[in-house]
Order: structure tokens, then C-alpha cells, then sequence
């Protein structure tokens, strides 16, 4: 696979699950205010500790999302309204949230990830020698 392909299809799919509500977070938020900080993601300080396994499961969720993204680029550019491009693409990122979830990832853990591979060269370098 193509590094720069990899990386526009990792963007795209961070783009279609950051739209949409998490799946896992069915509860609704408490109204306690500091909640997302005690999310180190959110706080800037990325996690760059994955094991190989937590990567390799990355790029098999990866390959998933780009044959989702590649099925429904066309469909959505094509839609004959707004409303049928949202839905399109909540149903491309409903497919995504499911082939992320299949590779035994969850949602946040992923998102890091593709945050990581997209900054850190190291990630990067780690995730590649591994495809």
C-alpha cells in the first residue's frame, strides 16, 4: 500500500469518526466539567508507547476503512442531496466504527494511533516497518 494513500485514508477516517458521536459513549456526560480532561489525548499528551500488536491491529483496521472509504467516496460525491450524502456517510462511518471494533481496537485507541502515524515519525516509521 501507498504511504501518502495510507495517510490521506487515515485523515479521511479520522475526519468520519471525529463527525460522529462515539458509539461507546452511549451514557450521557456528566455535567462535572472536567471530564475530557482527565483524557491524556485530549490534554496534548499523546501516548506513544503502543506495543507491536496494538499496531498491527491498527493497520489491519486501516485496510478495512480504506475499502469502506473506497466504496463510498463515489456514492457520497455523486449524492443527489445533502441529506443523502449525510447518510451515506454515517453509513461509511458506522462500517469504519465496525471494522475498527473487529480488530479488537476501540474507537480512542485507534484515533490515537492515526493522530500518532500522522505526527510522530516515530510511530510512523514503527507502522510502516510493519506493513
Amino acid at each position: 500500500m501507498n504511504m501518502n494513500k495510507l495517510l490521506v485514508s487515515i485523515t479521511a477516517s479520522i475526519a468520519l469518526l471525529a463527525a460522529a458521536p462515539t458509539m461507546a459513549e452511549q451514557n450521557p456526560v456528566a455535567t462535572g466539567g472536567s471530564e475530557g480532561y482527565s483524557n491524556p489525548a485530549a490534554a496534548g499528551t499523546q501516548n506513544t508507547h503502543y506495543n507491536d500488536a496494538e499496531l498491527k491491529k491498527f493497520i489491519e483496521a486501516q485496510e478495512g476503512i480504506s475499502e469502506v472509504r473506497e466504496e463510498y467516496i463515489d456514492k457520497i460525491e455523486s449524492a443527489d442531496s445533502q441529506q443523502e450524502a449525510q447518510k451515506l456517510q454515517m453509513e461509511a462511518n458506522d462500517q469504519m466504527v465496525s471494522v475498527i471494533e473487529d480488530s479488537g481496537m476501540d474507537i480512542p485507541t485507534y484515533n490515537a494511533i492515526a493522530t500518532a502515524y500522522s505526527s510522530e515519525p516515530k510511530i510512523r516509521n514503527r507502522v510502516d516497518a510493519l506493513m
